[in-house]
């Protein structure tokens, strides 16, 4: 286990639930970079909006799970409430506006196609930012 002040600090993403955050974030970047790659390759005229809203998806996952991993909290407050707005946005207007949405994204209908994590998990992940950002004051 890494002493305070040297290498990890207590509680950050090396160990335990930091640990899960950033897996579960990569998870996501593969699944939602996967999927965009496969749409835009062989099926972007059909509904391109949604599936470069999954592209966006894909890269906010990525730059989330890098900034959390090494421990950019800036970037990864910004990534992280990018995605928010993003699943807020896109989820809202995909259930209002089914026209605009022929075919679903990552953050469609808040994330009902993946359980509805992309909507808990940046909840999540601005909750874990902030309690880090709380222990390194305390610290």
């Amino acid at each position: 286990m890494a002493e305070a002040g040297r290498g990890t600090a207590p509680g950050g993403t090396a160990a335990g639930p930091g640990r899960v955050l950033v897996a579960v974030y990569a998870v996501f970047a593969l699944a939602a970079g996967a999927r965009a790659g496969v749409q835009l390759a062989t099926r972007f005229a059909e509904a391109p909006v949604a599936y470069l809203l999954s592209a966006l998806a894909a890269v906010v996952y990525v730059v989330a799970t890098v900034a959390l991993a090494r421990g950019g909290r800036r970037v990864a407050l910004a990534a992280i409430t990018v995605e928010l707005v993003g699943v807020l946005v896109v989820g809202t207007l995909s259930l209002t506006d089914r026209a605009a949405f022929p075919d679903e994204t990552v953050w469609s209908a808040f994330g009902r196609g993946y359980g509805y994590v992309p909507l808990v998990l940046p909840v999540l992940g601005l909750l874990w930012l902030r309690r880090q950002g709380r222990a390194a004051g305390r610290g």
